[in-house]
């Protein structure tokens, strides 16, 4: 059973998917763990350091990755680059398959299994591999880490001898694992924080923590809270009492971070311009759902912009800005995982197709998009190639039909239904243009212009945005 790590390709990723601490773990498992050589530098981990774990260095991706049954990743793979694992073999990871719906089709033709780890259902029994939560722990700690840097002031109250230093107020939008840690992150450093969520749960748990509760708390806000944990899409009605509310809040703050981000979905602007413009110059709005668009209007994805003397910090991989620490913890929820795969006393490969944890996560299987979200999606990209094939296959019949005058008639018929369905009423509509072609023909021969008369005008209206196109082939 081998399993292989590599090295990330996307842009600024830092992070691994295995550590030599899982490495060890995995072959303990029965496993034979191939890793890429430099797969681990971006988390500090040297190939020295795997090879002690007992993993085998490979000088190339296509090395670890040839005859694989399981490939551990951090973000998604491209499909060609899976080409040499072995048939049906596990693509694990944080796969991000929303909005990707031919990148997830790719993986299915490639053959994988592939498991989108953001779908853990979040029951006791998988915590333990809960990736959502590992690594927005550690983005909400870094939000604050990074917002204390770019502050340029003091975060705690002092006392000195010159006077006394006033705390910063700190404002968290969002009250998930991130908004949580970042709550208590800048309630350490000394911060006066305060904080909202459109989820009622979340109002103890900030107050728990020492923070202050801030919400427009109607019916709504009552039943805004999915069986799953996450929050629902508010109303327009709710999000425009919710701004009026946090507007007059945002102005006198001196770090907001915002946290709201809903799977597969664009993030919800909450931090217009206007508000950005009513902060005091200096002050500092972390955007932790840059990646989706962000929650802030003048958010730039990868960036750190100013507006007005406000920074607005738009970081898109958070986490993967403490990758050592990230990694540990990513690594050790894919081991979780993997764990319930395998037999214990044979150390094979023993997949429960069936177990709850699987059905969830499982994207592509046996050449086919599975997951009951992305099935639709991958039918819709199927029919999307086959109707771009079919006009080519379309304006080729004319061409071989040339000879019979009655296939010709016809040819144009397959095209109309192909390339413009609603044209074909507008030919029945459109008569008088016929009389250009039948001008065309000789005297002698105005029988048969008669009788190609009815079938020349379905092609003269479907082929109407370019009529210059069409005269000469009616002539021939």
């Amino acid at each position: 059973m081998k399993i292989a790590i590599v090295r990330e390709r996307f842009d600024g990723e830092n992070r691994v998917a295995a550590t030599p601490e899982t490495v060890g773990k995995l072959i303990g498992l029965g496993g034979e763990v191939s890793v890429e050589k430099g797969a681990g530098l971006g988390s500090r981990i040297l190939d020295a350091d795997y090879a002690a774990a007992g993993a085998t260095i490979t000088p190339t991706a296509e090395a670890a990755l040839k005859g694989a049954e399981i490939v551990l990743t951090v973000r998604r793979p491209a499909a060609a680059a899976l080409a040499g694992v072995a048939k049906g073999a596990l693509v694990i990871g944080a796969l991000d398959p929303f909005g990707n719906d031919a990148d997830v089709q790719a993986l299915a033709k490639a053959g994988v299994a592939a498991m989108s780890m953001e779908f853990m259902p979040r029951i006791t029994r998988a915590q333990v591999m809960d990736i959502l939560s590992s690594q927005a722990n550690l983005s909400g700690y870094q939000a604050v880490i990074d917002a204390a840097a770019e502050f340029d002031r003091a975060m705690p109250m002092m006392m000195t001898a010159a006077g006394t230093v006033r705390p910063a107020k700190a404002f968290v939008m969002g009250a998930g694992v991130a908004g949580l840690q970042a709550i208590a992150t800048a309630k350490r450093l000394g911060a006066v924080v305060s904080a909202t969520d459109v989820r009622p749960a979340a109002k103890e748990q900030v107050e728990s923590l020492g923070g202050k509760f801030i919400a427009v708390e109607d019916e709504e806000f009552k039943q805004a809270e999915t069986a799953g944990g996450y929050a629902k899409q508010m109303s327009a009605e709710y999000q425009k009492k919710q701004a009026e509310l946090t507007a007059t809040h945002i102005a006198k703050q001196d770090i907001v971070i915002t946290t709201a981000l809903i799977p597969g979905r664009p993030a919800p602007k909450l931090i217009t311009k206007a508000m950005v413009e009513s902060m005091l110059p200096g002050s500092v709005i972390v955007d932790l759902a840059a990646e989706r668009g962000g929650n802030v209007e003048l958010t730039v994805p990868g960036k750190i912009i100013e507006h007005n003397g406000v920074k607005i910090i738009g970081y898109t991989n958070v986490q993967g800005r403490i990758p050592t620490t990230a990694s540990q913890l990513y690594s050790r929820n894919l081991l979780a995982f993997v764990t319930t795969l395998i037999d214990a006393k044979t150390k094979t490969m023993a997949i429960n197709w069936d177990d709850e944890l699987v059905k969830a996560i499982v994207l592509t299987r046996d050449g086919k998009v599975v997951h009951p979200n992305f099935v639709g999606a991958a039918i819709a990209t199927d029919v999307a190639v086959t109707k771009a094939a079919k006009p080519a296959a379309a304006k080729a019949a004319p061409v071989a039909a040339k000879p019979a005058p009655t296939k010709k008639a016809a040819a144009p018929k397959a095209e109309a239904k192909a390339v413009a369905p609603k044209a074909a009423p507008a030919a029945v509509a459109d008569q008088p243009k016929p009389k250009k072609a039948a001008a065309a023909k000789a005297p002698a021969e105005a029988k048969p212009a008669a009788v190609k008369a009815p079938a020349a005008a379905k092609p003269a209206a479907v082929k109407k945005p370019a009529p210059k196109k069409t005269a000469p082939k009616e002539t021939k």
